[in-house]
């Protein structure tokens, strides 16, 4: 796996649809669900959504931002290749969607379960803004949202 260690070497940049494959090596849910993962980043590298952290020796990790969620920013998919969580790249890259959302407020969320994720959002600076149960039974999704003033 890349170096992630060293996030001076780390850049942030758009992803494109050649960097589909190198995704899908790094997601390990693109690796195990057959194509539906697989067909995503597909499309969203298509799209110009991704937005990559890339080292020297290739991607370790990416994010997705679109405008789907009421036309404001939504935060679809973070995934930081496994050998590299706990180094930054997460909040790299939450930090670069911050930075280029289009719209006054920018949502993502996750599942209860995900305290990880959680942890990360809120010590960047997104906060809680509400639950949706049904989604994953018996795991209820909690969305957050990033305003101007915490971005």
């Amino acid at each position: 796996m890349n170096n992630v260690h060293d996030l001076r070497a780390l850049t942030i940049r758009a992803g494109t649809p050649a960097d589909a494959p190198a995704l899908v090596a790094l997601d390990p849910v693109a690796r195990s669900d057959g194509d539906e993962r697989r067909t995503h980043i597909q499309r969203w590298c298509r799209a110009g959504s991704i937005l990559l952290a890339d080292t020297p020796t290739g991607p370790a990790g990416y994010c997705v931002l679109e405008y789907t969620f009421f036309d404001q920013g939504f935060v679809t998919m973070l995934m930081v290749a496994e050998s590299g969580r706990g180094h930054g790249v997460g909040e790299k890259l939450l930090r670069a969607a911050m930075a280029s959302c289009l719209t006054g407020k920018l949502f993502t969320s996750t599942n209860l379960s995900n305290q990880p994720m959680q942890r990360l959002l809120q010590r960047v600076g997104w906060r809680s803004v509400g639950m949706v149960h049904g989604l994953d039974d018996g795991d209820p999704e909690v969305f957050y949202l990033c305003t101007p003033r915490t971005r």
